[in-house]
Parts: structure tokens; C-alpha cells; sequence
């Protein structure tokens, strides 16, 4: 689809390469923000500039920060025991998002994936053994991603990790809430059969 103008064309494919844009929610999005007052506009754009310019990654769990240590590890009122183990500072915001958490994370900054050329030492599995070392968490929560991927690298720490007499968890898969049964393919039905709980 041809915009009637360079300009909200330009600004259209500059939105497919967000995330689940496609081109009529981008030619939708350029159009909208062509109706939008001057300072709506500058101000979205000036939020876009500072994002990019003022974000750092935190040092203490590699998640994202505006200074060097972020707000959540900075938090003395958190759980000490419990450190919850993310593929990405994504996830963090949504785990955050649900509540009832109230540990520390980790970012790996990824999975272990041998044929995208990703081994151990690509992500950030060092400082999470170092973490583990000092601070002595009583519980590791492994919140990784369900895929073959997510599976080895929980392996691969879980490995690392036991030995240090620290518990190793995984969170549970399953059925979500208000799901049928009848409408579950077998491997979730498998899940949620294994991670049951006892009543």
C-alpha cells in the first residue's frame, strides 16, 4: 500500500519494524500521529530521544536502569532469599506487572542455543554465579521461556547452581486460568500434569 506522501510513508515503515505492526496498523498509526497537535508530536518524539539516550543497563542484574543500579535492586524492603532468573529485562516488567514477586532478578540476556551460534559464555551466566556466591539466595526461580531453548539453558544452570546448596526452581507450566481441558494440546496437558500441586 502507497501513501500519497513521502513523509507519512517514511514514518509508516519506520513502525513495521516495531513488533505485531503490520503495514495497515503502521499506515494507521503514521496517519494518526499526523492529526495529532505539534506538541503531542514533540513530546512523543522528545520521550523517544530520552529513552534511547538515558537508559543504561543495570550492574548489579543486567536489567534496564536510568542510573546504574536499578530501583528493584536498590529496594532494601525486597526478599534477599529469592533471585529470579530472566531470559531478557523484558520479562522482568512483566513479572513486576503481575505482582506478588517481591525478590531480586537476573538477566541472562538470552538462551543457550547452539545453532544460532549462542554458548554459555555469550550470556550473562558468570555474574549470576558470582551473585550466588556473595549474596547466598536460598532459592534460584528459573522464569525462563518453555522452548528447547529455555530447557537447556535451565539444565546447564541448574547444573551450575546445586552444587552450591542452593534450591533450584523452575515456575510451573500448564493450563492457564479458565482454560477447557478439551482444548489443550498433549504436551501442555503433560505440563500441567507434572507441575500439579498438592491440595
Amino acid at each position: 500500500m502507497e501513501n500519497p506522501s513521502r513523509y507519512l510513508d517514511a514514518l509508516a515503515k519506520e513502525f513495521t519494524r516495531l513488533p505485531g505492526i503490520g503495514a495497515k496498523s503502521a499506515s494507521r498509526l503514521a496517519c494518526h500521529i499526523l492529526k495529532m497537535r505539534d506538541d503531542d508530536v514533540f513530546s512523543l518524539a522528545g520521550a523517544l530521544i530520552e529513552l534511547k539516550k538515558n537508559i543504561v543497563t543495570c550492574e548489579v542484574c543486567g536489567g534496564i536502569s536510568d542510573s546504574g543500579i536499578c530501583s528493584i535492586c536498590a529496594d532494601k524492603s525486597r526478599d534477599i532469599s529469592m533471585l529470579c532468573v530472566v531470559e531478557n529485562a523484558k520479562d522482568i516488567i512483566t513479572i513486576e506487572a503481575a505482582g506478588g514477586f517481591r525478590g531480586y532478578y537476573h538477566v541472562l540476556s538470552g538462551l543457550i542455543s547452539p545453532l544460532d551460534g549462542i554458548g554459555p559464555d555469550e550470556l550473562n551466566i558468570s555474574a549470576l554465579i558470582k551473585r550466588c556466591a556473595s549474596a547466598r539466595p536460598v532459592e534460584i526461580i528459573l522464569a525462563l521461556n518453555p522452548t528447547i531453548e529455555g530447557d537447556a539453558t535451565s539444565l546447564y544452570l541448574a547444573g551450575l547452581i546445586s552444587p552450591m546448596s542452593i534450591a533450584v526452581s523452575r515456575i510451573a507450566r500448564g493450563l492457564p486460568v479458565g482454560a477447557d481441558l478439551e482444548y489443550a494440546d498433549s504436551a501442555t496437558i503433560i505440563k500441567s500434569i507434572e507441575g500439579r500441586v498438592r491440595m
